[in-house]
């Protein structure tokens, strides 16, 4: 997937979204969504790249737990056939659940 399709795809989630961050003082009011590609796996053979895909993070941001949140972002990956594997943290300094969805596209 193109970034530009990934974007396309986290906007379907309809929640605000950025690519790594928001700009300091601009972050929404949770929830909001986070995506990024931390790295890329390779498939090389004889001297040659035959495939790639892209690791991609989609970080879910609550103030409180949000099952309806979390549904609404594993509908749009599983509507585009994206396995990925789901987890959660609570940050302490920021007071937020952060839903950690890690996949490969």
């Amino acid at each position: 997937m193109t970034y530009e399709e990934i974007a396309a795809m986290v906007k379907e989630m309809g929640l605000p979204c950025a690519y790594h961050h928001f700009a300091e003082g601009e972050s929404p009011p949770p929830p909001f969504v986070v995506f990024l590609s931390p790295g890329e796996h390779v498939f090389h053979a004889d001297n040659i790249r035959y495939a790639g895909w892209k690791q991609l993070d989609v970080e879910l941001y609550t103030d409180t737990k949000d099952p309806d949140a979390e549904q609404r972002v594993e509908d749009v990956l599983t509507a585009h056939e994206i396995s990925y594997v789901k987890s959660e943290i609570w940050i302490e300094s920021e007071k937020l659940y952060e839903v950690l969805y890690e996949m490969e596209v």
